[in-house]
């Protein structure tokens, strides 16, 4: 049987029965479709986080594993280029520089320390090296922690060594920017690396100094070398600075507070030990204890009265015999 409808001819006898089941394979169809487009949406947002990952990293484009890779490259050089930067400071041929000195020329500058020059018209030459200096520092925190350890001193807070360490190189380094700041503001021509290595040169008469007094401890013998040895090494850095320096103002402060601070700090080394270094001599050499004497003593008047009695007693018993 045939139907025609307009230009349309449907044989029904041609439609089996299974044509009735035509509904449900079209919900099914409508399911997976509408799975299928949750599907595309998921893809799609991911692919946009990725593509926000990949501009965060500046790899927009690269996806999967070509991605990662670029990444993981692009990642070590960046740690190699921060490990660069951050040992940069810790390398020691930055310093190499300012510790190559040959042994003949620090002896000639330790000689040369104690030897004023005078020469003002032209700037005396300075040494730009720290070897020197540094090695005087060390030597000067050996004969104070021997100073320390003849004269009993007791630290409470802290350690010997470290008391030491921070007196000397506290005394280089912050006398050193001190004066730095100072010839900056009165223009003198000095840089920080040649105070550091003037004022270290300049420890070189402390130094002999100190050996001296804490081993053979005398008054005046200490006065004469403060003022002869001492004096020579800060007249020497006084000549150095006049000679860098213009104007009679600024050379009297910038000298004046140099040489005060230089001739206190070996009087203080010295005598901030003073009291116990008298206190072991008196030890070693025994008190002064003045010599025994006979002193004539009151006699108790008990015992004199029990003394009268017993001779009166003995006198009469003779006188009854």
């Amino acid at each position: 049987m045939c139907f025609e409808i307009g230009s349309a001819v449907i044989d029904m006898e041609n439609m089996d029965d299974t044509s009735g089941s035509s509904f449900e394979d079209m919900g099914e169809m409508h399911q997976r479709m509408k799975e299928e487009e949750e599907v595309t949406a998921e893809a799609a947002a991911t692919e946009e986080d990725n593509g926000e990952y990949g501009d965060f990293l500046g790899m927009k484009g690269l996806k999967g594993q070509l991605g990662r890779q670029v990444a993981g490259e692009v990642w070590q050089a960046g740690k190699q280029q921060a490990s660069k930067a951050f040992n940069l400071y810790a390398n020691i041929d930055i310093l190499r520089p300012y510790f190559d000195v040959e042994p003949n020329q620090v002896r000639n500058r330790l000689i040369e320390s104690l030897i004023p020059v005078r020469m003002i018209n032209f700037p005396q030459k300075v040494a730009g090296e720290l070897y020197g200096p540094m090695m005087l520092v060390f030597t000067m925190v050996a004969i104070l922690l021997h100073g320390m350890k003849t004269s009993g001193t007791v630290i409470r807070e802290g350690t010997l060594m470290g008391t030491a360490i921070g007196t000397c190189f506290g005394y280089w380094m912050g006398v050193s920017s001190f004066i730095y700041f100072l010839a900056y503001l009165c223009n003198a021509q000095i840089t920080m690396l040649q105070m550091l290595s003037l004022l270290g040169y300049g420890l070189f008469g402390h130094c002999m100094v100190l050996f001296i007094t804490y081993n053979v401890h005398f008054h005046s013998l200490f006065y004469i070398l403060w003022l002869v040895i001492g004096g020579l090494s800060t007249l020497r850095m006084v000549a150095v600075l006049i000679s860098r320096t213009v104007g009679q103002t600024p050379r009297l402060i910038l000298c004046g507070t140099l040489a005060a601070l230089h001739m206190l700090f070996l009087l203080y080394l010295h005598f901030a030990y003073h009291k116990m270094v008298e206190g072991i001599l008196d030890t070693l050499e025994g008190p002064n204890i003045p010599p025994i004497q006979r002193v004539a003593r009151d006699v108790p008047v008990v015992a004199s009265a029990v003394v009268n009695a017993t001779i009166k007693s003995i006198a009469a018993v003779v006188q009854s015999q």
